[in-house]
């Protein structure tokens, strides 16, 4: 049985997880941290994850960028794989991250949907012949008021999918406020919806001529992203160390 070490386990995903977890017989979560401290029914959790003294299999982080170095810390010191979940990281943080996949695994995915990891393969496909017929590429996504990250971490991991089949020649825009041109070709544009209680919802739009075609991907559940991760875990547990994503274990 797969033992994890669940970081953020207080956030809604962190519960969804905990909720999942208790009915899988292949993986127990022997731990918890968060710092918006509260004890769980079938685990102990810890407030800052340098005070976990439980023996874990696998890290799955589910919580904010700012914890990340100190998630990362502890990963290394005691060589634990990691499940990285979390999104808004910094060029700096994410440096880091591919620096400590030469020591430990690190699964990182923005999304951790089957459905939204088989648009990026589609992606790969089609975006290269769309762009060479002139189709102009936007991506729209919407999730609830809650969300503190503006684009999602899955808009980017999806406009990155585009960008690097188009050899990263497209430049990404967030706001086209005080512009007084028409629309370059050579860019992705990236918008954000925050309302409600959205869970999530990605268009990855490709608008040519008299004809559009849309991939639309709608999350009407956390519980997709929870049993990904969970699929995660069982998947990274004992792996070597290097750079993971979910078409690795899907």
């Amino acid at each position: 049985m797969v033992k994890m070490l669940l970081h953020g386990c207080n956030g809604r995903m962190g519960q969804m997880i905990t909720s999942i977890v208790n009915e899988d017989k292949g993986i127990r979560i022997v731990a918890g941290v968060d710092k918006f401290f509260g004890k769980m029914d079938k685990y102990p959790v810890y407030e800052h994850i340098s005070e976990c003294d439980k023996a874990a299999d696998v890290v799955v982080d589910f919580s904010n960028a700012a914890a990340v170095d100190e998630l990362l810390d502890y990963c290394l010191l005691n060589g634990l794989p990691l499940v990285l979940c979390s999104t808004g990281l910094s060029d700096k943080q994410l440096k880091r991250v591919k620096d400590a996949s030469k020591k430990i695994p690190i699964l990182r995915s923005a999304n951790m949907s089957v459905g939204i990891n088989t648009i990026m393969k589609v992606l790969e496909q089609i975006s290269p012949a769309l762009a060479e017929a002139g189709f102009d590429i936007e991506i729209v996504e919407k999730h609830h008021n809650k969300k503190l990250d503006a684009p999602s971490g899955t808009a980017l991991a999806l406009a990155d999918c585009v960008n690097e089949s188009l050899h990263k020649k497209y430049k990404y825009v967030y706001d086209r406020t005080g512009r007084r041109e028409e629309r370059p070709k050579n860019e992705i544009g990236i918008s954000a919806v925050r309302g409600g209680s959205i869970v999530g919802d990605h268009d990855v739009i490709f608008a040519g001529l008299d004809e559009v075609i849309t991939l639309s991907h709608t999350a009407y559940s956390r519980a997709i992203f929870a049993k990904g991760a969970i699929t995660a875990a069982k998947f990274l547990a004992g792996k070597e160390p290097g750079m993971y994503n979910m078409s690795d274990c899907i």
